[in-house]
């Protein structure tokens, strides 16, 4: 463990002395990940379930990661989580798999080795032969089950080892109240792939914080729509992005945008749900209104686009947002990062997200969900584990299979002679920067309320610059 200097911060092993240069060896040293389970994962919130896979009054599931399970129970009184083990000896009293989930309400939780009980409050029911202990060992401190932090954001229940850290909220900062805007409360996942890779889920996480590989990595995508991408990475870039072909019609260029459409719902679902699609291709060979300039047009499409699968999807029952309202008063980015291993990809209204939990210092667990919203009183199933599959298996969707082509031989390239450091753009891989210095923070000990004010810029930072992180 990295030790403390005189009270001071700590050393950091290969850190990060030049924002555009990140130390490779950061991706599989064993120390620098030793750093990582002591001083980074003890002390941040981690996506822990969806509240949906707890609906009910005593329905709970476990969450494990870096080697602690914690369950998260749904109370009377609302979200708990436990820390996973008896305080007899220490077996799990539930789970111990990393995905389990049942319904304490009648039985409780009992211990599987000698029976010991709580209610889901996790307060003691049972000591079987009580009598048999020493009457300092049945306090009520020392046999009632450890609480872990928990808190609700977002339709996610989320968990923190670290009673001292910011809320979820504080630790998010403005882009906390643009999710929010959005009743993500209100979504539900439609389904979820898994798949362990044979990376460091650094490396994972950052296939998916800049949209400069799309030429390469998703060629169908840059194909679909040249203008917009090479607008954004191939020229200097311009106030917007060129999202029209100045030589085709009105009809064509529309046309050009659901096909993309399409082909990002093909590749990830929530990212773009078919019904989402569905609306956009009957409203192809609008022209009435539209201004002359071809870019400024398609802008002006886009928000008929976005009105009208408002309308209509709330016509079908769902609580989906104004789309053109938050759009304005609520932003987000194509991709949201939420410090340290969650993200979202919002288009319309469905979204993807993803959740990756390193396995060791070069394998990671990567989940993909596809989320969306339903009537109030549909009778959707629930999704309670994902569908794992080997990381190059064809039943991926197309775009995350393209990424998981990219991602285990660039963890080979890692160990190549003479590779000392990913060379970043300070204009559209600033992410990355950005949030491995956060990491850099948090094992060094900075303050905690300034790794917060430094995690705030990670809204809204996807193709983003490198920034001042004020330490």
């Amino acid at each position: 463990m990295l030790k403390s200097v005189d009270g001071g911060l700590r050393s950091v092993p290969y850190p990060i002395d030049d924002p555009e240069r990140i130390p490779v060896l950061r991706y599989y040293d064993a120390e620098f990940y030793q750093a990582e389970l002591d001083h980074l994962w003890p002390h941040v919130w981690q996506m822990a379930c969806r509240e949906e896979q707890i609906p009910e009054v005593g329905d709970w599931i476990e969450y494990e990661n870096v080697g602690k399970s914690v369950i998260v129970v749904r109370t009377t009184s609302g979200v708990k989580a436990f820390h996973n083990a008896c305080r007899h000896r220490g077996v799990p009293f539930a789970g111990g798999t990393g995905q389990a989930h049942g319904n304490c309400k009648k039985s409780g939780f009992v211990c599987p080795f000698h029976g010991w009980r709580w209610n889901m409050d996790g307060e003691s029911t049972q000591v079987y032969g009580k009598h048999l202990f020493s009457d300092r060992q049945l306090d009520a401190d020392d046999i009632n089950l450890i609480p872990c932090r928990a808190e609700t954001f977002i339709g996610c229940v989320w968990i923190n080892h670290d009673d001292d850290a910011p809320s979820v909220r504080d630790s998010l900062g403005p882009i906390a109240a643009n999710l929010e805007a959005r009743n993500l409360d209100k979504m539900r996942a439609e389904w979820c792939f898994a798949a362990e890779l044979p990376a460091n889920w650094k490396i994972a996480m950052e296939a998916f914080m800049e949209g400069y590989h799309v030429m390469q990595t998703h060629p169908q995508l840059q194909h679909a729509a040249p203008m917009m991408y090479d607008s954004m990475y191939k020229t200097p870039r311009g106030p917007v992005p060129i999202m029209a072909e100045p030589h085709l019609s009105y009809r064509e260029n529309q046309e050009l945008q659901v096909n993309s459409m399409a082909l990002l719902s093909e590749g990830m679902a929530g990212m773009v749900h078919e019904k989402e699609v569905e609306i956009a291709r009957g409203l192809v060979g609008i022209e009435e209104g539209l201004p002359e300039d071809q870019n400024m047009a398609m802008f002006h499409w886009l928000g008929i686009v976005m009105h009208q699968i408002t309308e209509q999807l709330k016509a079908r029952g769902e609580p989906v947002p104004d789309l053109c309202t938050v759009a304005q008063t609520h932003p987000v980015k194509a991709v949201e990062f939420l410090f340290p291993h969650y993200f979202l990809l919002p288009y319309f209204t469905s979204m993807s997200a993803y959740r990756i939990r390193p396995t060791g210092p070069e394998t990671c667990f990567f989940e993909i969900w596809s989320l969306t919203y339903v009537p109030e009183d549909s009778d959707m199933e629930t999704v309670m584990e994902p569908t794992v599959l080997p990381y190059n298996s064809p039943d991926f969707p197309p775009i995350p299979r393209q990424d998981y082509s990219n991602i285990p031989i660039q963890q080979k390239g890692l160990h190549a002679t003479g590779f000392e450091f990913m060379r970043l753009s300070k204009d559209v891989e600033g992410l990355i920067s950005n949030y491995q210095r956060i990491i850099d923070g948090y094992l060094k000990g900075v303050p905690q309320d300034q790794l917060a004010s430094a995690a705030h810029k990670l809204g809204g930072n996807f193709d983003g610059p490198i920034e001042d992180l004020g330490f």
